[in-house]
């Protein structure tokens, strides 16, 4: 994986699950994706400016912890305003703010840049829950890293609720606005 040196760990001491795990844990679950490389990404705008016309949505995704330490993943479009005060109040937590990259990698085992929600295969421990923006469930395919910032990986709406399901990782689904 680019970026990611080789002495980081998990939370359990394992390394982070590669791409290619990622990828045989979708087949053998009977799941269809299309992937595609491109040079990494770390903001939204390096990736529309990289993208072309890739079709489907396109997404953000957030990792946060509330004022308790509870960690949360949230996935939205890319357009979406986040207002982490109303946010929280929707999912029933305290104060958002954003967790560290060490803790990134720590809990869901990939870098700033590389989030999303393929990403919980790495947390076996279930420290990590996910929010998905209804509005992202709404289209298809949806646009996801696979736990590399240097691809981008497009997969159904259901089958992204059965790999989550699958992992034990059912998401809250959220209405946000604007």
């Amino acid at each position: 994986m680019p970026d990611r040196p080789s002495d980081n760990r998990l939370a359990d001491g394992s390394p982070p699950v590669t791409p290619e795990r990622l990828f045989d844990r979708l087949q053998a679950l009977g799941i269809a994706v299309a992937t595609v490389e491109h040079p990494p990404v770390f903001t939204v705008d390096e990736a529309k400016a990289l993208r072309g016309d890739l079709p489907g949505a396109h997404t953000k995704s957030l990792f946060l912890r509330d004022k308790k330490g509870i960690m949360w993943l949230v996935v939205c479009l890319e357009n979406r305003t986040v207002d982490l005060k109303d946010l929280a109040g929707q999912l029933g937590a305290k104060r958002f703010s954003f967790g560290s990259a060490e803790r990134l990698m720590r809990f869901l085992g990939v870098i700033p840049g590389a989030v999303s929600p393929f990403a919980v295969i790495n947390d076996k421990g279930g420290d990590v829950s996910v929010a998905i923006d209804r509005g992202v469930l709404q289209q298809d395919p949806i646009n996801l890293h696979p736990l590399d910032n240097a691809k981008t990986t497009a997969i159904a709406g259901t089958d992204l609720l059965r790999f989550l399901d699958a992992e034990n990782h059912r998401p809250q689904v959220v209405d946000f606005q604007g």
